[in-house]
């Protein structure tokens, strides 16, 4: 009877493992929030701009990113608008006191930023892709 009771805990923990670990490494594709994009180079890997958050924002899905008011906003790139569509900014955050954002890029509202500082005057507008609006 012991014996069958550790088999059972067993394979019961080995399940466990690989469907936990396959949702883990599972990403989600999300709706496109537009389908072109500005950005200061082909690849958008460049910076554009600088920002200042005007207000927190509070990221509705894996799409997007938390911005603390005050906060320091790398933009990498602006999302074309569709009509009736809002206007979303590609960015990551630099923040000292909020160390675990740093380094995540994400979407937010171009109207909860203050672009402070322009580093490319010329953009390059390419379509998005699938991959632009993975969540991971």
């Amino acid at each position: 009877m012991l014996y069958t009771l550790d088999s059972t805990m067993h394979y019961s923990l080995v399940l466990f493992l690989v469907f936990g670990l396959h949702q883990t490494l599972r990403a989600a594709q999300m709706d496109k929030l537009g389908d072109y994009k500005l950005c200061g180079d082909p690849e958008c890997s460049y910076v554009m701009s600088m920002a200042t958050a005007l207000d927190d924002f509070i990221a509705p899905d894996c799409r997007f990113i938390n911005l603390k008011k005050e906060q320091m906003v790398y933009v990498y790139s602006k999302l074309v608008p569709e009509e009736g569509a809002g206007v979303f900014w590609s960015g990551s955050v630099y923040s000292e006191r909020y160390v675990d954002q740093m380094g995540i890029i994400g979407y937010f509202p171009a109207t909860m930023v203050n672009e402070t500082k322009k580093f490319q005057e010329d953009t390059v507008k390419i379509p998005t892709t699938d991959m632009d609006f993975y969540c991971h």
